[in-house]
């Protein structure tokens, strides 16, 4: 009888984690139970701890734990939220949702501005722009010569410092993004839309560093 208890008030945990994860987020709770068996499969992926790791990350993304990259790197700090190390499955789920069709477009332009600060200044500075460029180009297998990445570096740093101060606070970035919408375009992946147990690659979530600046 206690086993059964025991079993039965598990199970109500589980019901109100989903109830709450999908209250806070586009999803429903069948989706954020559906991500859920995504989760499981990434978290296993290199070690298999119930927790997604850098390599985990990596390995889902490029299928390989060699190929080092900013932006994975970006990606996970972005969304293990406690800064632990590991992305849990509520960060999991949270940190999704900001690419979901229904998501809040402010929501979608303060995540890319946090993607390029890369220390964490709150500003983008031109050399921050510079190597999350370069990162996304590797990460596409794009090979452009140095002269023209900075030269769409330089054009796009003198378009969204409206201030011409040197570097991009978060305000002159949602201008310059409300001006240029194509710059979060990645930032929506219609998958999203319509979460099902037969949920694609976690390498979709690649296309989010295929913007053109």
């Amino acid at each position: 009888m206690g086993c059964c208890q025991s079993k039965r008030s598990k199970t109500t945990a589980w019901c109100k984690e989903l109830t709450v994860l999908a209250s806070g987020t586009p999803f429903t709770v069948s989706e954020v139970e559906a991500l859920h068996e995504l989760f499981k499969k990434l978290s296993s992926a290199v070690i298999g701890d119930g927790f997604i790791s850098k390599e985990d990350l990596q390995f889902a993304l490029f299928r390989n734990n060699n190929k080092k990259n900013l932006f994975v790197n970006r990606m996970f700090d972005l969304f293990d939220v406690k800064c632990n190390g590991v992305i849990e499955f509520g960060e999991f789920v949270q940190s999704l949702g900001v690419f979901h069709p229904n998501a809040p477009v402010e929501e979608k332009i303060y995540f890319a501005f946090r993607l390029y600060d890369l220390r964490q200044t709150g500003f983008i500075e031109q050399e921050e722009l510079k190597e999350m460029v370069v990162a996304l180009l590797q990460e596409s297998d794009l090979e452009l010569s140095d002269d023209v990445v900075q030269t769409v570096v330089d054009k796009t740093f003198s378009d969204a410092d409206s201030k011409d101060d040197g570097k991009i606070d978060p305000e002159e970035w949602k201008e310059f993004v409300s001006k240029n919408p194509s710059i979060i375009k990645n930032m929506t992946l219609p998958y999203l839309k319509d979460v099902s147990m037969a949920f694609p690659s976690f390498a979709l979530i690649s296309e989010v560093g295929e913007s053109e600046m």
